[in-house]
C-alpha cells in the first residue's frame, strides 16, 4: 500500500501481484456520504454551500462522541446564507418537520460547533413548512378546512418560535404606526438574555428576510 498527493487529495492504492491496481479516493467517498446529510424535495441536488453545511454535519457525526448517536438519523433539507446588515451573516439550515423535535434536544451543542466552523455567522434551524392559500381544497378522502397549522399566520408564528427556540416567548404586541407599518414586539424570558443577547438583531434581520415583516425583541 501507498499513499499518492496530488491536488491536496488522498489516494490510496492497492496493487496486488497481477499488477492491477485499485484507487480509492477519500474525498469522493466522504462527498457521497455528506449527501446523506441533505435530501432536497424532488431529489434536486444541494449548492456549492449546502453541500459544504453537510459535511460539516458529517464530520460532526463522524468525530463527535456526544453528537453522533443523534445525528445518526437527521438531515436538512436545504441551507442558506443570508445577509444581516452590519456585515454579519447568518446561516439558516431548513429541517424536516417531523425530524424538528430530535434537532432540538441537540440543538444547543450542535449549533455552538456549528458556528466554531462557520466562524462569525450564526447558525439557525427553522422547520420545512408549507403555506396553504384560502382557496385550498382538501380532496375527498380528507374533506374539510385546511389546517390551522399551514395557515401564513400560523407557519409565521412558527418560524419565529424556531428562530429563538430554545428561549420561550413570553408576550407578543403588535404596533401600528403612523405611515400604516406594522411593528411586531417579541417579549423573550429574559433568562436566557445572557445568552441570545448578543443575536436578537440577527433574529430580527432573518425573520424579516423570511416573512417580509418588522419585529424587535424584548427580554421581559
Amino acid at each position: 500500500f501507498f499513499f499518492l498527493s496530488k491536488k491536496k487529495r488522498a489516494v490510496a492504492v492497492c496493487v496486488c501481484a497481477e499488477k492491477q491496481y485499485f484507487i480509492i479516493d477519500n474525498n469522493n467517498k466522504n462527498n457521497t456520504m455528506s449527501v446523506q446529510k441533505i435530501k432536497k424535495s424532488g431529489g434536486a441536488e444541494p449548492d456549492e454551500f449546502e453541500a459544504s453545511v453537510a459535511q460539516e454535519l458529517l464530520n460532526l457525526e463522524m468525530t463527535s462522541t456526544e453528537l453522533k448517536p443523534s445525528l445518526r438519523d437527521l438531515y436538512i433539507t436545504a441551507a442558506k446564507e443570508v445577509e444581516c446588515g452590519g456585515g454579519l451573516k447568518a446561516i439558516i439550515m431548513y429541517v424536516p418537520f417531523k425530524l424538528l423535535k430530535s434537532f432540538n434536544k441537540i440543538q444547543i451543542r450542535l449549533v455552538r460547533e456549528l458556528e466554531k466552523k462557520f466562524s462569525g455567522r450564526h447558525v439557525l434551524i427553522v422547520a420545512q413548512r408549507t403555506i396553504l392559500g384560502k382557496s385550498y381544497a382538501r380532496d375527498q378522502k380528507t374533506n374539510g378546512l385546511r389546517p390551522n397549522s399551514r395557515t401564513l399566520t400560523a407557519v409565521h408564528d412558527a418560524i419565529l418560535e424556531d428562530l429563538v427556540y430554545p428561549t420561550e416567548i413570553v408576550g407578543k404586541r403588535t404596533r401600528c404606526k403612523v405611515d400604516g407599518k406594522k411593528l411586531l414586539k417579541v417579549y423573550l424570558d429574559n433568562k436566557d438574555q445572557a445568552n441570545v443577547e448578543g443575536k436578537v438583531d440577527t433574529f430580527a434581520a432573518v425573520y424579516n428576510k423570511l416573512t417580509n415583516k418588522q419585529v424587535s425583541f424584548i427580554f421581559q
